[in-house]
């Protein structure tokens, strides 16, 4: 889906000759207390609601009036397809008495209704009809619309942002990220699979293990670690996201046999991580997708929603069995390996929230989160 440029197969390639990789400046020290703290948590809530967050694709509402509701940070949505083309995203709170307008996760109405007292809206959010309106008194619709937050979609993917500003575009936020992410051309994508995962692991550690590239030959040595080299990889920062490179076997393979040729830059992987919560891996069959979110409450939990994204002109009955067989290995190393020794990790955090977890110089993809946080947690502060 996405072409290997800018020299990355070449640096792979000497990576793996010269048994090294990139590296950080120097090497991190991490407080055990940030996967903990319930005081750090809110420090870091604060800073996801300081910025774009992805919400949605844009494939889940194609047509004027299609819907998904989801919860964001403790925020129920209302996500829906506009006449015009363009996606609005509402809270899903009814203006009378607070409830939920809409109930289903998905679906396509030209208006939605609260089932409390059956106020209804229409798709952009307008009041539409009050039952029993002359008991209330004079209810000025002009105010009392469902409440719009700042939105936008950009590649193919709908953002929310519930700071407020709306001087801020996503282009803006993704900086030098934004060309590449539309490199992707996610907007061509649909959902082919769509998993949810609660998780007793601190959000961190689990987006440590997505993007962590030392620990495929240890952890999984029956699976990822028979397809991934183990510590040759790139990293490109760009500004607060970035994107890790790492090598299949078969190139590393080829490599050390002398037999590679420029054609094999088909064999690196490219993990593309939007900060704070995002990773997206592309495959020869698909990208996978990741968000996970903080619990709100608990340090120690999460939800980790898992998507497979196609493009629908290439799915065939062949390409359907690559991808089941995809989500075969991923859910065996994630649900077998990663998570349980995430768990592992929490446990002993939780119990022994003292000193620091080192990240080392090679281990910059895992590094840029934490330092990439440290700062936005600052700048907020300020």
């Amino acid at each position: 889906m996405n072409s290997i440029r800018g020299g990355v197969y070449e640096r792979l390639v000497d990576h793996i000759q010269n048994g090294t990789t990139d590296q950080a400046e120097a090497a991190l020290n991490v407080p055990i207390a940030n996967f903990t703290s319930a005081e750090h948590l809110e420090r870091e809530l604060a800073v996801f609601r300081s910025q774009p967050l992805i919400v949605a694709m844009g494939s889940e509402v194609t047509e004027p009036g299609s819907f998904v509701t989801r919860d964001i940070l403790g925020t129920p949505l209302l996500i829906v397809r506009q006449r015009d083309g363009s996606v609005a995203v509402f809270r899903n709170m009814c203006r009378h008495r607070g409830g939920k307008v809409e109930l289903e996760e998905k679906g396509k109405k030209p208006f939605f209704v609260c089932s409390y007292h059956g106020w209804s809206y229409d798709g952009a959010g307008a009041l539409r009809g009050v039952p029993f309106e002359e008991h209330l008194g004079e209810v000025d619709r002009g105010c009392k619309s469902l409440l719009e937050i700042h939105s936008e979609e950009r590649h193919g993917i709908v953002w929310a942002d519930f700071s407020g500003r709306a001087d801020r575009s996503v282009a803006d936020w993704l900086g030098p990220a934004d060309g590449k992410l539309a490199a992707y051309d996610v907007d061509k994508t649909a959902i082919y699979m769509d998993k949810k995962i609660e998780a007793q692991i601190n959000w961190k550690l689990v987006i440590d293990g997505a993007i962590d590239v030392l620990h495929p030959q240890f952890l999984h040595p029956r699976g990822v670690g028979k397809l991934i080299e183990t510590g040759a990889s790139l990293w490109e920062p760009f500004g607060r996201h970035g994107r890790s490179w790492s090598a299949y076997k078969k190139l590393s393979d080829k490599v050390r046999a002398g037999t590679n040729t420029p054609d094999d830059g088909r064999y690196c992987s490219g993990n593309f991580v939007v900060f704070p919560n995002v990773c997206m891996i592309p495959t020869p069959t698909h990208y996978e997708f990741w968000n996970v979110w903080p619990d709100l409450k608990d340090p120690g939990k999460c939800l980790i929603h898992i998507r497979f994204l196609i493009d629908p002109a290439l799915l065939d009955e062949k390409r359907k069995g690559q991808i089941e067989k995809s989500w075969a290995i991923l859910q065996q190393a994630a649900t077998e390996e990663d998570f349980p020794m995430e768990e592992t990790i929490q446990v002993n955090a939780t119990a022994h929230p003292v000193g620091d977890f080192l990240y080392g110089r090679g281990e910059a993809p895992c590094q840029h989160l934490h330092r990439q946080m440290a700062k936005a947690m600052e700048e907020l502060a300020a």
